[in-house]
């Protein structure tokens, strides 16, 4: 029988996905009025026709609307919900640096872009959701704001393809809440079900092929922002001192193509903030795969290191240091074959 608790979580989800759902196709229609678009107007893009931006719009109102909701109709313990705010509070932050990205039609330089996320990164340790197995304090904060700063980007980075970002984000989020259940870390569980639950709602629209819509830096920056709480948000266990780690692994894609990307561009003598198409996705792509199967193998790679992040918080400390090795070799593997796939 399923517990009460699981039953909130469930409405949560629910919530932001009929939300997300809804406004979508209204984010869509006023991005259209206003001439919001993305426009393939450099080499970089992968799209042929302007696309609307603001599917990020209806993601955020889903996230933001069930979780308000789920605040007042939950009986929130203070310690969580002080959690809450600090994730609503940067989140909103995020939210008005990507939505001012996203109007701005020559976008914003990274050095501004960089000055907010640690503004929103500071509050979210203000709030108490940071780094807490590292001493001293300080480091461990310097550590945690690297941290967060870094996955909204690996998100933002990885949103070069239709479903791709908001795919797996999607398996992150249940990720996190499926391994954050056993520690009652009930904001943890709450933001978690709501980001799941809006970013599926906003998925069919952007795989459309008539209604489609991005979801843009008002989108990946938040869910990126989102991700880094969650990921600071539980002990993950209690068995061996490596399951701390394995968020990287529920990460691990976003992090994984951005860690490649910037090494590439580092051997070519490029900035690792100019735009190119040598992501893993466009190099599966140039290599002769479909994006549907790429898709398709994105989704299973995300759920594959998922479980094993799983795995990691239950096994000894030998097993999980196995688990991260074999991660770590294929990986390895896996990049020296993508490099040698001509992008050019």
């Amino acid at each position: 029988m399923m517990s009460a608790d699981n039953k909130l979580y469930l409405d949560c989800f629910f919530t932001a996905l009929f939300l997300a759902g809804l406004f979508t196709p209204l984010m869509r229609r006023i991005a259209l009025r206003y001439h919001i678009l993305d426009r393939p107007l450099s080499d970089v893009k992968t799209h042929k026709r302007p696309v609307p931006y603001f599917g990020g719009v209806a993601i955020a109102a889903g996230l933001m609307i069930s979780l308000v909701a789920a605040r007042f109709l939950t009986n929130f313990p203070t310690g969580t919900l002080h959690a809450l705010r600090g994730i609503l509070f940067g989140a909103i932050i995020i939210f008005l640096l990507g939505l001012a990205d996203d109007i701005e039609r020559r976008g914003l330089g990274y050095k501004e872009k960089f000055l907010v996320q640690f503004a929103a990164a500071l509050c979210l340790i203000y709030f108490d959701i940071r780094i807490k197995f590292i001493s001293p304090t300080w480091f461990a904060d310097v550590l945690s704001a690297v941290w967060i700063v870094g996955v909204i980007n690996a998100v933002n980075i990885i949103d070069i393809m239709d479903g791709l970002a908001s795919g797996i984000a999607i398996i992150a989020s249940l990720g996190f809440l499926f391994i954050s259940l056993p520690s009652e870390e009930i904001y943890v569980n709450f933001t978690s079900a709501a980001l799941a639950g809006a970013l599926l709602g906003f998925l069919p629209w952007n795989l459309s092929k008539r209604w489609k819509i991005f979801m843009g830096d008002t989108g990946s920056l938040l869910t990126g922002f989102v991700l880094a709480a969650l990921s600071l948000g539980t002990s993950y266990t209690r068995v061996n001192n490596l399951g701390v780690f394995s968020p990287i692994l529920i990460l691990g894609l976003p992090l994984y193509d951005t860690f490649l990307v910037s090494f590439l561009r580092y051997t070519r003598g490029l900035s690792p903030f100019r735009g190119s198409r040598d992501h893993f996705a466009l190099r599966l792509e140039v290599f002769g795969f479909f994006r549907e199967e790429i898709l398709v193998m994105c989704y299973a790679a995300s759920l594959l290191l998922t479980f094993v992040a799983y795995e990691v918080t239950l096994v000894s400390t030998r097993f999980a240091l196995v688990l991260y090795g074999v991660t770590a070799l294929l990986a390895l593997a896996l990049g020296t074959w993508l490099a040698r796939i001509p992008i050019d």
